[in-house]
């Protein structure tokens, strides 16, 4: 069984057992509960919300938290003798998937 969740403005595949990141703040070991299922199925039969499925819900556990890849941000003006070079590292939550429940 497999559902699509929306969660920080971003939508996951997700199936039992699976690891997801995300941008969720909850401590490692605590239970999350996804409400916006926007489709659930298993195979090729799938039931399609409109725009959600309500009473449908993901449950999950987070592992843990940590920040990903430095990507570098470099701002030029030619002639100017500007340059400002700065990074940035994206917090993220990494949840397992335990539970899918359907109404």
């Amino acid at each position: 069984m497999y559902a699509i969740i929306e969660t920080g403005g971003k939508q996951f595949k997700v199936a039992e057992g699976d690891v997801i990141r995300c941008d969720i703040a909850a401590e490692p070991g605590a239970d999350v509960t996804f409400d916006r299922v926007a489709l659930a199925g298993k195979g090729a039969k799938a039931t399609v919300g409109q725009p959600l499925i309500s009473g449908a819900k993901v449950t999950g556990t987070v592992l843990r938290q940590g920040k990903g890849r430095k990507i570098l941000v470099f701002k030029y003006k030619p002639k100017k003798r500007v340059r400002k070079l700065t990074g940035h590292r994206q917090p993220f939550t990494e949840i397992k998937i335990t539970k899918i429940d359907l109404p």
